[in-house]
């Protein structure tokens, strides 16, 4: 079969290309660094059994990281078009794949993601202030309101708020891995393996690290608003990812350093623990504030980059109502109607509580998705040989096989530990495919 020709073409309606290098690696780390390396030590410690192989989980789930994302690059450099995984799945697999994953986007994740993290600053900030319920949903409205916002205003100022937000976080991680490498009590690394440490164990331990990396492939859905795309967003996925690889390996290793691991293994928040053994009461409020800035940074990331996606569909004539979540803001070129959209939901979702079940069912659906986008280099490289190719991932084919054999294990480890899960993600997904077959039937 002859290969369909993809050429890369500007959207009809121009959005604004505002965003550089900097707020491109801003986005990569502010998204995925929210409030998991606060909290996944404990989990991933627990899980292997062991100081070493905790460690070495995270190393492990960082290179499978790090070997998609250089795969993804390629992907990016190739089709830099506002969309990211969206835009990728459409070129190499088709409408129909596109769709479903967009679906499950905008329906569920996208708006279920916001709505957990506005909660989840929220429930942080009673730290400070002292909450009821309600009135901590309305603290995670107004957060909400005012990103989304600021969002509208102009996709530069949205991507300043990245670049301070993420400057923010990173300083009480660091923190907490210089004092705690040279303060701490040297409770050591070892042993590499224990008694308890199983097969099954330690690969629940680098799933839980892989959930902590989750979140850099959506600055692919800002291609259309970068300077330059085909150069900038191969070197911030590199270049963010390495540094999240960097902060996560540094915060283990100083939390390893000053806790006993026992003492982590039982912690609900070992790294606030840490900063309570060095610097007293004062470290617990000054990592609490350190978590709201990440969240905030996190949250501001995914408006910021999921908006795109709703746009973007409607761009290609694969949502109803195409012409409401096309539509651009007159002053800043911003995709308003698409940021408002997700805004509305992201509030059904703060209101009823409903986004934690809703998004646990698609986490395994997406990771197919994901998969297919690393897998899908080889179809790149195969099909559309006439792209130019301003990256091309190091190693191949070797890089591309370590990413995709990670998205296989969190397939597998899914299936393995929660089936119903799984199948309830598929049936939300296929909901979409009759609403795809209406909108090709009436297009």
């Amino acid at each position: 079969m002859e290969a369909r020709k993809l050429e890369y073409v500007e959207e009809k309606k121009e959005l604004k290309k505002e965003l550089g290098l900097l707020e491109a690696i801003a986005i990569v780390i502010g998204v995925v660094i929210g409030s998991g390396i606060f909290f996944k030590p404990a989990i991933v410690a627990k899980n292997a059994g062991a100081p070493g192989l905790g460690i070495l989980a995270w190393v492990v789930g960082g290179v499978i990281t790090i070997a998609a994302g250089l795969t993804v690059a390629e992907i990016a450099a190739a089709i830099p078009k506002t969309g990211g995984l969206y835009a990728y799945l459409k070129e190499l697999y088709g409408d129909f794949w596109a769709y479903l994953l967009g679906w499950v986007q905008i329906t569920v994740y996208f708006p279920g993601s916001l709505a957990a993290l506005a909660i989840i600053f929220a429930t942080q900030a009673t730290t400070f202030i002292p909450m009821t319920e309600m009135q901590q949903k309305l603290l995670a409205i107004f957060i909400l309101f005012f990103l989304a916002a600021a969002n509208v205003i102009s996709t530069k100022f949205g991507g300043k708020i990245q670049t301070v937000a993420t400057i923010g976080k990173l300083v009480p991680i660091f923190v907490i891995a210089i004092f705690g490498l040279i303060k701490g009590t040297a409770h050591g690394f070892t042993p590499m393996v224990s008694s308890t440490s199983t097969a099954g164990g330690f690969g629940l331990a680098i799933l839980g690290t892989l959930w902590a990396y989750d979140g850099w492939i959506n600055v692919g859905n800002i291609a259309g608003e970068l300077k330059n795309p085909a150069k900038d967003l191969p070197k911030a996925i590199i270049l963010g990812l390495g540094l999240v690889l960097v902060a996560y390996l540094s915060v283990n290793l100083a939390v390893l350093n000053v806790l006993p691991f026992d003492q982590v293994v039982a912690s609900k928040k070992a790294a606030s623990d840490a900063a309570v053994v060095m610097f007293g009461n004062f470290g617990a409020s000054f990592i609490s504030l350190g978590i709201l800035v990440s969240i905030f940074g996190a949250l501001n990331g995914y408006i910021l980059t999921a908006s795109r996606v709703p746009y973007a569909m409607a761009e290609e004539g694969l949502l109803p109502f195409k012409g409401f979540f096309s539509k651009l803001n007159e002053k800043s070129g911003t995709p308003i109607n698409s940021i408002i959209y997700l805004f509305v939901v992201g509030v059904v979702y703060i209101m009823t509580g409903s986004f934690d079940t809703l998004t646990d069912l698609v986490v395994f659906v997406l990771w197919i998705f994901f998969t297919m986008a690393v897998a899908g280099v080889f179809i790149l490289r195969k099909k559309f040989k006439h792209l130019k190719r301003p990256y091309t991932v190091p190693l191949y084919p070797i890089v591309p096989i370590i990413g995709i054999a990670g998205g296989i294990f969190i397939l597998f480890s899914t299936i393995t530990a929660s089936p119903s899960r799984a199948l309830l993600g598929i049936g939300v997904t296929v909901i979409g495919a009759p609403i795809y077959m209406y909108i090709r039937k009436n297009k």
